[in-house]
């Protein structure tokens, strides 16, 4: 198959009725049985999750990028797409929990549904048959009449017990007139551990990532009719609307000398197995804006990169790797002194913890005079936010999306002068801003706001 046309890339959503079903089994299993057959292919995940695009990553060998209409609009999910399939022959969407549901109380926003309509992109239902026989076409028949926008083009059924279970399953489902692209037997070997937020990231266990991986390809290839989801994926036609891929802006191609003041500034940026959530979007806008990015790992490196002016420490499993973070002395008191220096730092939920003065008793980079702790209450949801601060991301009365998802605490919850002031679900304050340092919990997505990645590296020009 030869690259096709950005706006017309062969497409298909994986979804569900509900979470557990195995959505993300099939989704990455079909991404590396697909890329094993030598296809470049686009690895996409509906809603904020930042763990299945590092299986879907592994599975491709692309970027694993997220569609999400609350904290983008619904405007710029095809954009984000096409910007992400570019020199792909197909694309693969997994998405979030059933088909149909999304934002709390705002009807189909967020959800696979309201996705796949945007992108004009046929579903592929993954069904969850361990216990039941002539119901699933009650079940399927459900969601294939609940929004006739909605094309579901076949069904995977998984967990299927024996070949008469399959058998009574599909005698139920020719009733309903859709396809049954495949049919997967119980197999624990394709499993992912999984904690108190979901999903162990691909960082923190590569080698057995990569054996659960080809065991997801083998899984598909071996169950699923895989031409027949090609052939589903060819048939999505044009993308709606006539959508351009989403740009960061120019990257700079002029290297200046070391004299000249608007030469690239280092922005650092936290990685590794402690800090693994974050957008690639991120990170290109900020070399957009003209930004040298430099990962670094905060488990492994005792110094910043050379020459940093600006830190961007995002999201993962601080609370895991507390023992390791706090031992590593030498780091925590290089990122105190450039926060103490007034350079730009923008931390989310992890990071937030990180900068705090202590977690669960061990003493982190005492940035923020604030003390961190796991908690029993998982805070998981979205958010409807406002800067109250003038920051290194936004000036106060900025309005963003974002989403909460953390099992810790933070005392006291905000500084003197607060990140977000939070507009629902309920009204509160919330994070720090201190010199140049923005420290939030409220994980955003800056495509929505490209003045957020702008803002912070001129603030790293000038500070």
């Amino acid at each position: 198959m030869t690259s096709s046309p950005s706006s017309s890339v062969p497409r298909l959503v994986v979804a569900a009725p509900s979470s557990g079903s195995g959505k993300t089994t099939v989704a990455t299993g079909l991404m590396a049985a697909l890329a094993g057959r030598g296809l470049a292919v686009s690895p996409h995940k509906v809603g904020p999750d930042y763990i299945d695009p590092g299986y879907h990553s592994l599975a491709t060998g692309r970027v694993g990028r997220n569609l999400d209409a609350y904290l983008c609009g619904a405007e710029l999910v095809a954009p984000l797409f096409l910007h992400g399939a570019r020199g792909c022959d197909i694309a693969v969407v997994e998405g979030v929990m059933g088909l149909y549901d999304g934002a709390a109380g705002e009807g189909e926003l967020a959800s696979t549904a309201q996705v796949a309509k945007l992108l004009g992109a046929p579903v592929v239902l993954v069904v969850d048959a361990s216990s039941q026989s002539r119901s699933v076409a009650a079940l399927v028949h459900g969601f294939v009449s609940w929004d006739p926008e909605v094309r579901v083009g076949g069904v995977i059924l998984n967990k299927v017990g024996s070949d008469r279970h399959e058998g009574l399953l599909r005698e139920a489902l020719d009733s309903v007139g859709v396809p049954v692209l495949g049919v997967l037997r119980r197999a624990p070997q394709v499993d992912t551990p999984s904690r108190h937020l979901g999903l162990v990231p691909v960082a923190e266990r590569r080698s057995e990532a990569v054996d659960a991986v080809a065991a997801m390809a083998a899984q598909v290839s071996d169950g699923c009719d895989l031409e027949a989801l090609v052939g589903l994926a060819r048939a999505a036609g044009p993308l709606p609307g006539g959508s351009a891929p989403w740009t960061p802006g120019p990257v700079p191609t002029h290297h200046p000398t070391r004299s000249d003041k608007r030469s690239p500034l280092r922005v650092a940026v936290a990685g590794g197995a402690a800090f693994t959530f974050s957008y690639a979007e991120h990170s290109e806008l900020l070399a957009a804006s003209g930004a040298e990015v430099v990962t670094f790992d905060p488990l492994r490196d005792e110094e910043l990169p050379e020459g940093t002016a600006g830190l961007v420490v995002g999201g993962g499993f601080p609370e895991v790797y507390a023992a390791e973070l706090s031992a590593n002395e030498p780091l925590r008191k290089a990122v105190a002194e450039l926060a103490l220096s007034g350079a730009p730092v923008a931390a989310e939920c992890a990071g937030l913890l990180y900068l705090c003065r202590e977690l669960d008793g061990l003493p982190m980079c005492g940035v923020l005079d604030a003390s961190a702790r796991m908690s029993e209450r998982l805070t998981l949801g979205y958010r409807d936010a406002v800067a109250v601060t003038d920051s290194a991301l936004a000036v106060a009365g900025t309005r963003m999306r974002g989403h909460e998802f953390h099992r810790t605490v933070v005392e006291p919850g905000a500084g003197a002068a607060p990140a977000w002031g939070m507009r629902a679900p309920e009204r509160r304050v919330e994070g720090f801003v201190e010199r140049g340092v923005h420290a939030s919990y409220l994980h955003t997505h800056w495509a929505s706001e490209p003045g957020v990645a702008r803002r912070f590296v001129e603030r790293c020009r000038t500070s």
